[in-house]
């Protein structure tokens, strides 16, 4: 990593970023800084305190710092949509759509009108530049590894674009920020909806969302409670039931295994476990490859590779057939827990990471198709 331009760094006021700037500005490049702004300040958002630590950091080693505010472009590209997903019964990720439309899209635009040669980010990914092609890699640290979020951003918004952080763990960061005297070496990741923090959840989404009341039943049909709305709760979810304590049922967690739209039901089901919470197989649309769609890839054709349908999650083994220009089917080896509509399915074939889907249905059958691992 050589020094080379002027290179804005995307510096959000935590560890991460601050990082990113020292080591360009030490690989001798010439770094200026961009703080964004996306979501107004409303007692659970963090972006006040932020927007000192990068202040904070600008003074320290000297470096210009711009300020930027895309609230009114982070509502109408990424949180409507959020919105949207959530009123339909489907969970979103508002990660995924934020980095392609506001951090590689509004932000990188935003650089280049500051006179960059490239915009760099604290993400823990790697870009893999041959032949004039730009490929994305996971990044070394796996615990980390953002390139899930990543799947949907163009690759020609990748050619200005670098990762220092891809080859390095999180340790090694906190250990370079502490080396470096820095305030926030120590500072916790940010967590919760992006830009918008962790906050209570289903309060928030109520200010936008009306509540639909409906009945908590289990496979049988008995009704164990109340729900606030379909749209309040994810396949999987343990807390926030209010069911606890039924006598009948033994002591064992419950958790969302369905939600029956047609009748406004909240279907549970008891212990981490239990088969109504797996799926083998999964549809999803809206399909990006990052660079190009697999040869041959027409009516009928497949795929085996490996895939994630949360972030975190090991690599699953999995086989995926075409069904149009951007719908997939796709089939795992080994079946998968709460799989979740509105979520992508992220695909890889070794470190790199072909692009994803947002996942529309999934269920458990016989495969029709032998995968391998």
């Amino acid at each position: 990593m050589a020094g080379n331009g002027l290179v804005i760094v995307a510096l959000s006021g935590g560890v991460d970023s601050a990082v990113t700037a020292l080591l360009l500005r030490d690989a001798g490049y010439d770094v200026q800084c961009l703080h964004m702004t996306n979501w107004e300040d409303d007692g659970y958002c963090e972006a006040a305190r932020d927007f000192q630590d990068a202040q904070m950091f600008a003074r320290q080693f000297d470096l210009p710092l711009h300020r930027v505010n895309f609230a009114d472009e982070y509502r109408e590209q990424v949180f409507a949509h959020f919105l949207a997903e959530y009123q339909a019964g489907r969970t979103p990720n508002p990660d995924v759509l934020c980095n392609r439309q506001i951090k590689f899209g509004e932000m990188r635009r935003y650089a280049h009108r500051l006179g960059a040669d490239a915009l760099a980010t604290g993400h823990y990914a790697q870009l893999l530049r041959v032949d004039g092609r730009v490929h994305l890699l996971k990044g070394r640290d796996s615990s980390k590894d953002q390139s899930y979020f990543l799947h949907a951003v163009k690759e020609t918004d990748f050619a200005n674009v670098l990762f220092p952080l891809g080859e390095m763990t999180k340790l090694a960061v906190r250990d370079r920020a502490r080396q470096a005297g820095l305030a926030v070496a120590d500072k916790k990741d940010s967590t919760g909806i992006c830009f918008i923090g962790e906050r209570p959840f289903a309060e928030f989404l109520g200010q936008y969302l009306p509540t639909n009341p409906g009945q908590i039943k289990e496979p049988g049909g008995e009704v164990l409670g109340e729900h606030q709305g379909l749209a309040y709760y994810t396949l999987g979810q343990r807390h926030g039931l209010n069911i606890g304590g039924l006598a009948a049922y033994g002591p064992e967690p419950w958790y969302v295994a369905d939600k029956d739209f047609e009748h406004n039901d909240l279907v549970v089901v008891q212990g981490t476990d239990h088969p109504l919470l797996y799926q083998n197989w999964l549809t999803a649309g809206a399909a990006h490859w990052i660079n190009d769609a697999p040869p041959g890839w027409s009516a009928g054709a497949t795929l085996r590779c490996r895939a994630k349908t949360r972030y975190r999650q090991p690599d699953q083994a999995c086989t995926v057939t075409y069904r149009n220009d951007d719908e997939l089917e796709v089939w795992f080896e080994r079946p998968q827990r709460a799989v979740t509509p509105g979520q992508y399915v992220v695909l890889y074939q070794g470190e790199r990471c072909l692009g994803g889907a947002t996942i529309q249905a999934a269920g458990m059958q016989a495969a029709p198709l032998e995968v391998a691992v």
